[in-house]
């Protein structure tokens, strides 16, 4: 069996890194990312075991590594680079929200009132108001805001969006 697994590691390794390379870049340029994501995700997961499997089997050359200056050099590298990335959402002092933008913009939809709203759907306050009511949003008046009609009917803002995009299309 280990000689299975040996036969196996690099050849394993090498096949999902190409799959985490390509769809690596592919979610890079937000291409086909819901085909890539779900993808990249597991079978990088997946990559760990063919690499222990890999390192375990190369062990002594893989030590001899350690004895050079570019392996410190270079991992000493990878974890500042991956700090640096890594470093504004650990403390907190990233930019905005920290999170997906889109969902960052409709907390700040839903923070306006129908009529501050209503320009950007193309309707009047009065519509949008009759609109939200229509969708059961029974607290709806034009000086509450939007999350704040959405909690007093019993709704959350996915429910509100889907209302206000549908008043869009309208």
């Amino acid at each position: 069996m280990p000689s299975i697994l040996s036969r196996y590691a690099t050849p394993f390794t090498t096949g999902l890194f190409r799959i985490s390379l390509i769809s690596g870049i592919a979610l890079f340029f937000h291409y086909g990312t819901t085909a890539f994501r779900e993808m990249h995700e597991w079978l990088s997961l997946v990559l760990i075991l063919p690499f222990v499997l890999h390192v375990w089997k190369n062990w002594r050359p893989f030590l001899a590594y350690f004895k050079r200056l570019p392996m410190t050099l270079t991992l000493g590298l990878c974890l500042v680079t991956g700090l640096a990335f890594a470093w504004p959402a650990i403390t907190g002092s990233a930019s905005g929200s920290g999170g997906n933008p889109a969902f960052a913009m409709i907390n700040i939809i839903a923070a306006g009132t129908p009529g501050e709203v209503a320009p950007l759907l193309g309707r009047s306050e009065a519509e949008v108001v009759d609109g939200l009511k229509q969708k059961g949003f029974a607290a709806a008046d034009g000086a509450t805001s939007l999350s704040e009609i959405a909690e007093a009917s019993g709704k959350d803002n996915v429910e509100l969006m889907a209302t206000l995009t549908a008043l869009k299309a309208k």
